[in-house]
């Protein structure tokens, strides 16, 4: 069964199963309390951030949570869609899921690095390891995901043998020369 998995599929699906869960509890964390689910650990950098150099308060804050819960939540779908069509063996084999894998890596990376970003100019540590890490995660993976390719389908390429039935305008021409009037 496992005979057609690359590397690039198993270390998605390794990543879905840690981003899908996490992403989605801090998510609905600030969906259900905006300014809450901010101030915990895996946002309370931005909520700093937006707080101490953007000055923004009250509904400026829960806005700019709910703009980060709808991220999230965008970068959960994209990898349950990559999820979706792993399990699809001629999905898998050429590599029709990797776009999907591709676009949940690239919200997810800037997500991430806007984090570590306002983290480092907050001063916040733990949240700083935390993004840092889950920015190694998909960079390493987009990496694998660019350096890996799918297997090219095997190319079918028909033996047409010279039968001596066939009219001579039909036959392939001798080492490739172009047929010209004069040639006839």
């Amino acid at each position: 069964m496992f005979r057609n998995w690359r590397i690039g599929s198993v270390n998605g699906a390794l990543l879905a199963a840690y981003f899908i869960p996490v992403w989605t509890l801090v998510a609905f964390n600030i969906i259900v309390a905006p300014v809450h689910g901010l101030y915990e650990r895996p946002s309370v950098a931005v909520a700093l951030f937006l707080n101490d150099h953007l000055n923004m308060a009250g509904m400026e804050t829960v806005r700019a949570a709910w703009l980060l819960a709808l991220g999230r939540l965008t970068v959960v779908a994209f990898f349950a869609i990559y999820l979706a069509l792993l399990c699809i063996p001629r999905s898998r084999k050429s590599g029709g899921s990797d776009e999907a894998l591709g676009i949940a890596l690239a919200i997810g990376s800037l997500i991430s690095f806007a984090s570590m970003v306002m983290a480092s100019k907050v001063g916040e540590m733990a949240a700083l390891r935390l993004h840092a890490t889950e920015l190694l995660l998909l960079l390493g993976a987009a990496i694998v995901v660019v350096i890996e390719r799918p297997e090219a389908a095997p190319k079918v390429v028909e033996n047409v043998a010279p039968s001596s039935l066939q009219p001579t305008s039909l036959q392939p021409l001798g080492l490739e020369q172009a047929e010209l009037l004069h040639n006839r």
